[in-house]
């Protein structure tokens, strides 16, 4: 089976969030070919280069949103005519005026694919021109009635960065019209080349979101420097697009029950969602979780990024009222490397709270101070390794007043550790009762339940205990290939690709798709007359009959 992942701001590339999961499908799903869409997000990231890719990646094409991509073109009065219409039609959709936001977006890709890019047109008056009389139109959001020229340039910039894909020069035979299916590791842009690849060419899609991109573009969009019309039009665009992605898509598959409510909010079909947790490496923490070693019983752990989303501000406050009841607990904070300027200045305030609240103690008067909170680094002397972090204390607390899927709360419980969390995300359900959950923002809770885990050392081993078995069963990455190797496929065989064969002089090649191909099972053939070879989707065994099936098909009809 050829695969197309669709990837935006993540693999190939050295850096990105879906980098290390789609590696992982790619690597565990060896039996499939894999062709990679990437779209990269910045020049830093493409800076860095991609990881090192494995046998089965058959073709990587890239394209970056962050650049200008100005392909020179322009369109005749004709294709303006053409464009002008299309793109009304979405704007009036995104400005709140009908329902035409999917006509205008494959009208659009259309003409790209007709007719060249859109790049100029994206960003030429008329397109301003156009948002603006959406924007003053009867029936138009009335955030938008107060929106301004420069309010309407900003709009048109962002809404060409997001339509880039439709410009891509992917949509042929020997591109995404080659694949028999086509994965987006995520919503939003990165879905567009799937949305387009079913329309021009029947490919079913099938769209997974760890984290969901309109709630991911709701939480950056209060860090953007953009007026209220402006944020007001993005959002509307992204939920349409949303929904769009949604209702084209074969199966959803989203990372936890968090992200499914969001999906269903936009207009999912139940019928389409799936969810598959993410899988994350067990054995990384084996001799953490195996072991006999429960860690310091009076040290609490926290590990992850430092940023104000984390609310560390929260946690210290809450050590505060720990240490009046155990004097002995210590708080060890490990985090990555800060990277840019407002993590810095969050770190630098955290320490001086943590100085603020505990003034270095010493045990009489000859002896050195010490601050019975730490800051330390993934790799450092103490902890070499992650699972070192974890392995340091008694009970891991997770303090975060927004979360998606709380990975590192899936790391402690791999290493057999009890966990105290804010109720945040899909910290509930990736817990499952086998932690303390408390309401974000309440340091009083925090230290409660902390308090509650530090007294009681059989408590802990038992939460811990179950915590360990809990992810073992649920987040591992064998039962997450397992599910994608089952649903591509079900999808495969629900909507197999029919493409014409042909022979090197490129005649059609009659009975080149015998029907025996579409049959499970043993049948005798050793090889097609085209490709002289086995698939190796046939050398696998039957799981019905204990059999190694032989079936052989040519290339072009794998399945």
């Amino acid at each position: 089976m050829r695969i197309g992942l669709l990837t935006d701001g993540g693999y190939p590339y050295a850096k990105g969030e879906s980098r290390l999961w789609c590696d992982r499908l790619v690597r565990g799903l060896a039996q499939h070919e894999f062709d990679i869409y990437a779209l990269s997000r910045s020049a830093q990231q493409e800076d860095h280069g991609w990881i090192r890719l494995p046998a089965q990646v058959q073709r990587v094409r890239t394209a970056p949103l962050w650049a200008p991509e100005d392909d020179g073109h322009t369109y005749g009065r004709r294709e303006r005519r053409c464009f002008v219409g299309h793109f009304k039609e979405l704007a009036a959709a995104v400005c709140g005026q009908g329902e035409g936001f999917a006509d205008g977006l494959y009208g659009l890709a259309e003409l790209a694919r007709e007719r060249g890019g859109l790049y100029a047109a994206l960003r030429s008056e008329l397109a301003v021109r156009v948002v603006e009389s959406a924007c003053r139109a009867p029936g138009a959001r009335r955030t938008l009635h107060a929106a301004t020229v420069p309010d309407y340039l900003a709009f048109v910039d962002h809404l060409e960065r997001a339509l880039r894909p439709l410009s891509l020069d992917w949509y042929g035979d020997d591109g995404l019209g080659a694949v028999d299916l086509c994965h987006a590791a995520s919503g939003g842009p990165a879905a567009l080349p799937g949305l387009l690849a079913k329309r021009f060419f029947g490919v079913p899609l099938l769209v997974t979101e760890y984290g969901v991109q309109l709630r991911a573009h709701y939480l950056a969009a209060g860090e953007r420097d953009l007026t209220a019309p402006v944020r007001a039009m993005l959002a509307a665009f992204q939920g349409r697009l949303a929904a769009e992605v949604y209702a084209q898509a074969a199966v959803i598959t989203p990372g936890n029950t968090h992200a499914r409510r969001w999906q269903e909010k936009c207009g999912a079909d139940r019928a389409k969602l799936r969810t598959v947790y993410p899988g994350m490496e067990a054995e990384r923490f084996a001799a953490v979780g195996d072991g006999d070693d429960s860690g310091d019983e009076h040290t609490l752990v926290w590990v992850g990024r430092i940023e104000p989303a984390k609310d560390l501000i929260a946690l210290l406050h809450a050590f505060a009222e720990v240490r009046k009841e155990e004097p002995q607990a210590r708080l060890r904070l490990f985090g990555a490397p800060v990277q840019g300027p407002e993590a810095a200045t969050y770190l630098a305030h955290c320490k001086a709270l943590a100085a603020q609240l505990f003034p270095d103690e010493a045990a009489d008067a000859h002896a050195v101070g010490d601050n019975p909170v730490s800051f330390e680094e993934i790799g450092g002397p103490e902890a070499p390794e992650l699972a070192d972090a974890y392995a340091s204390g008694g009970v891991v607390v997770l303090s975060s007043v927004v979360e998606g899927f709380p990975i590192s709360l899936v790391e402690a419980m791999f290493c057999a550790r009890a966990t105290v969390s804010t109720d945040v995300g899909a910290v509930v359900e990736v817990i499952g009762g086998t932690g303390l959950v408390v309401p974000p923002r309440n340091p009083r809770a925090l230290a409660d339940a902390c308090l509650a885990l530090l007294g009681d050392p059989e408590r802990r081993e038992r939460l811990g205990a179950a915590a360990r078995a809990r992810a073992l069963e649920l987040f591992t990455i064998e039962q997450n290939l397992t599910a994608f190797r089952g649903i591509y496929l079900e999808l495969i065989s629900h909507s197999p690709v029919k493409r014409e064969a042909v022979n090197e002089d490129g005649e059609p090649l009659p009975f080149a798709h015998p029907a025996e191909a579409h049959v499970p099972g043993h049948w005798t053939g050793g090889g097609t007359a085209s490709t002289g070879r086995t698939p190796r989707w046939a050398d696998r065994p039957d799981p019905v009959r204990g059999l190694v099936t032989a079936a052989a098909t040519p290339k072009e009809a794998r399945a």
